[in-house]
């Protein structure tokens, strides 16, 4: 009864240990940061309390990763073949948000669609690009060796990413930019034609291109946040400028990135200590798209080290299972999902430290919001319940020796 017993405790975090271990870490190290961040909610936005804040924040965390527990009960080969239809869904929310999107927290984008009889709101953008990913992954496995028609990779490659680049775009135009990068790495990494890659970058050159001189020159696309990326990039590069002088028009526009830029300088080797943070209620979303300084400020250089040494043991962990998995599409979903994380932990990083213009991308796992940390631990657990399929793929004989087609056609 004992051995049973301590069997079953052993494999309750099924999969890659170190990299459950790894997750809970970051999630728990993410409650004190949110919690003194959150503060800005409540000081500027003027909602909720900081109690109430990091409820919500643990809530969610705690929902992540029983999701990731959830998702081993689910074979990934079986998520992939449901994930043109999931992918659809994600289309027609995408279009429904289009038209009933709404605002929260102090963001100037309407990319949330509330809950009916809840008080909470979610991003259709943020699962619309993991499920676009997914699908990208199946599709490009199905029939790996075999030449595919030209309106064949139109139809189901091209036109999938072209019409959730499009819907997301409108609102949020790093996303729809990571979606169209992203996607052109798991169709490289996929093998595909570099014929039909180079071609589809040409259109999606067009499409944005046009995409911009309409919502730029004219009026028929509503509400678009193009100005607000110009805006950001002209602020970027003012930012760059060093004059000795600066009028007030320019102090106004660089005040987020001198907010962090002192925040970050303001913690120096130790840091001023959990909850000391002096710059969290001038830094507008302090406690989402500006964490990273916020943690900077109270933890230091030094707690900054830990936390990127955390990310990269993610990142090795996720290495290591795409390497150990014999079926192509496992490969290539765990690759396609390590780049999605990587992406997102850069570009936010990136903009603290000023090296990008302002994003408004969350930090994987820290980050206050719900959408995005339950996007991240989706992404996570699909990584681990690939790793655990790789023992039973050693007991069942699939390896190497198998052809490519027998691998796939098990995918």
């Amino acid at each position: 009864m004992e051995p049973n017993t301590l069997e079953q405790k052993k494999e309750f975090l099924k999969g890659d240990k170190v990299l459950w271990i790894a997750v809970i870490f970051i999630s728990a190290c993410s409650i004190l940061p949110v919690y003194s961040a959150s503060s800005n909610l409540e000081y500027i936005v003027g909602k909720g309390t900081t109690s109430v804040h990091i409820f919500k924040h643990t809530l969610f965390v705690i929902i992540g990763l029983l999701i990731m527990r959830s998702l081993q009960f689910i074979k990934f080969e079986f998520i992939g073949k449901v994930s043109a239809i999931a992918l659809f869904v994600m289309v027609i929310l995408l279009i429904f948000t289009l038209f009933t999107g709404q605002t929260i927290d102090g963001a100037s984008a309407s990319r949330w669609i509330a809950i009916p009889g809840t008080p909470f709101a979610f991003q259709p953008s943020a699962f619309a690009y993991l499920t676009l990913i997914i699908y990208l992954c199946r599709y490009l496995t199905k029939k790996i060796q075999r030449e595919r028609l030209i309106i064949e990779n139109i139809l189901y490659i091209f036109v999938p990413i072209i019409i959730v680049f499009l819907l997301v775009a409108k609102d949020n135009g790093s996303t729809a930019l990571m979606i169209l990068m992203v996607s052109t790495i798991v169709l490289i990494i996929g093998q595909l034609n570099w014929k039909y890659i180079v071609g589809f970058l040409g259109i999606a050159a067009i499409f944005i291109s046009s995409f911009l001189l309409i919502a730029m020159k004219t009026d028929l696309i509503k509400n678009n946040r193009v100005h607000t990326w110009t805006s950001r990039i002209d602020t970027f590069f003012d930012s760059k400028k060093t004059t000795d002088v600066e009028d007030e028009a320019t102090k106004a526009k660089n005040y987020q990135v001198m907010q962090a830029k002192a925040a970050i300088v303001n913690g120096g080797t130790t840091g001023k200590g959990p909850g000391k943070s002096a710059l969290k209620q001038r830094l507008p979303q302090s406690a989402s798209d500006f964490i990273f300084a916020i943690i900077v400020e109270e933890y230091g250089l030094f707690g900054a080290f830990i936390l990127l040494a955390t990310y990269m043991i993610i990142i090795f962990r996720i290495i290591i299972i795409a390497t150990k998995t014999p079926t192509f599409f496992g490969t290539l979903l765990v690759v396609s999902i390590g780049i999605m994380i990587f992406v997102q932990l850069a570009v936010n990083i990136a903009v603290a430290i000023n090296i990008i213009p302002v994003t408004g991308q969350p930090l994987p796992l820290i980050s206050y919001g719900g959408t995005s940390i339950l996007v991240s631990y989706i992404q996570l657990g699909l990584v681990l319940n690939v790793s655990s399929r790789i023992q039973v793929y050693d007991e069942e004989g699939i390896g190497k020796k198998q052809s490519i087609d027998e691998i796939n056609d098990i995918a």
